[in-house]
């Protein structure tokens, strides 16, 4: 994603989600925690988001949220792959034969 795209509210759960994480592992405190959650929920951009974990490290067991979004961006890239195939094979074999008369 890019940062001039807006965020979406799954994009502000999955950041609050990752918070959640670093304080209870204690790398946040309360108010760090609260300052950050409420500039998640006001965020309006992807861009707003990102500053908000930058200092964190990369949770070792993602929260369950994260990792469902993990397997549907890469079923998604899965499922655009084979349709782009599909798409470059159709129009290999409609250039090879031409447009259909009947």
């Amino acid at each position: 994603m890019q940062p001039w795209m807006r965020a979406s509210d799954a994009d502000r759960e999955r950041v609050v989600a990752v918070l959640q994480v670093h304080t209870a592992a204690g790398r946040l405190s309360l108010d760090e925690f609260t300052a950050r959650v409420d500039a998640a929920n006001h965020a309006i951009w992807i861009g707003d988001l990102i500053p908000l974990t930058a200092d964190l490290p990369i949770p070792a067991d993602p929260p369950a949220s994260l990792r469902m979004s993990a397997a549907l961006a890469l079923g998604a890239i899965v499922l655009a792959v084979l349709l782009l195939a599909a798409l470059i094979a159709g129009i290999a074999g409609w250039t090879r034969t031409g447009p259909m008369m009947r």
